[in-house]
């Protein structure tokens, strides 16, 4: 059984998809990051880093004890290794889909969550930095676009975690001051994976757990999440 700490943004959108494709049985607890339950002990102890999601697997392939892994694109590699499916054995195909992972995980993901913050959340409007990170999402998404040219998926016509990890960073397009219509690759390959049942169980889970977080509004839940400093 994963028991996975979650919370629906787009990290977490990346292992439920995960986990409805797989069927691997699987127990949600929610942490709340609008109320500061990141930060509790326990949650700690298996997401040093204070950020959602995080795994903890009770029937590790070692046969040990439960096993947790916190960071999202390590969980996905994780999964993935431990149920044989959308991470390809053969090496080629298996370090072109790595490569995918990573890219969203230290570009596609950090770039557009400025995007998201510098447009919505920041007090106040910095044109300098809205700009910056509109301008470098547009060039991600051309990236992305250019690389599914011809394919059906990031790594050819088999579906992988990088697919997984890049779609939920793309559903808030509109937000990030994107069309996808200046993107018609990316755009067939988001409404195909859109169409894919198991998306749309994962999504319809989220909004039984997403509650009232409104960050727009909410200035106890912004200070939780962007005013946090060194802790010693």
């Amino acid at each position: 059984m994963i028991e996975l700490h979650y919370w629906p943004t787009p990290n977490g959108h990346k292992i439920t998809m995960f986990l409805e494709e797989a069927g691997l049985p699987y127990t949600i607890k929610p942490v709340n990051i609008g109320k500061g339950e990141q930060f509790e002990p326990a949650f700690l102890a298996i997401s040093p880093n204070n950020r959602m999601p995080a795994i903890v697997d009770t029937a590790p392939a070692d046969g040990g004890g439960p096993l947790s892994v916190f960071e999202s694109g390590a969980i996905l590699q994780y999964l993935a290794d431990k149920c044989g499916r959308f991470l390809p054995v053969e090496p080629r195909d298996r370090y072109r889909v790595l490569e995918w992972l990573y890219w969203q995980v230290g570009g596609l993901g950090p770039m557009l969550g400025q995007n998201h913050h510098f447009n919505r959340y920041a007090p106040e409007k910095i044109p300098y930095a809205i700009d910056r990170y509109v301008n470098e999402t547009r060039r991600l998404y051309g990236v992305l676009n250019k690389r599914l040219a011809g394919r059906a998926f990031i790594v050819g016509k088999d579906y992988s975690i990088a697919d997984m990890a890049a779609y939920p960073w793309i559903v808030p397009h509109e937000v990030q001051g994107m069309s996808l219509d200046d993107f018609p690759h990316l755009k067939a390959w988001f409404e195909a994976i859109r169409a894919r049942p198991a998306t749309e169980r994962a999504y319809a889970l989220a909004d039984t757990i997403k509650g009232n977080l409104d960050l727009t509004k909410d200035e106890g839940a912004r200070k939780l999440l962007f005013g946090q400093g060194a802790k010693k």
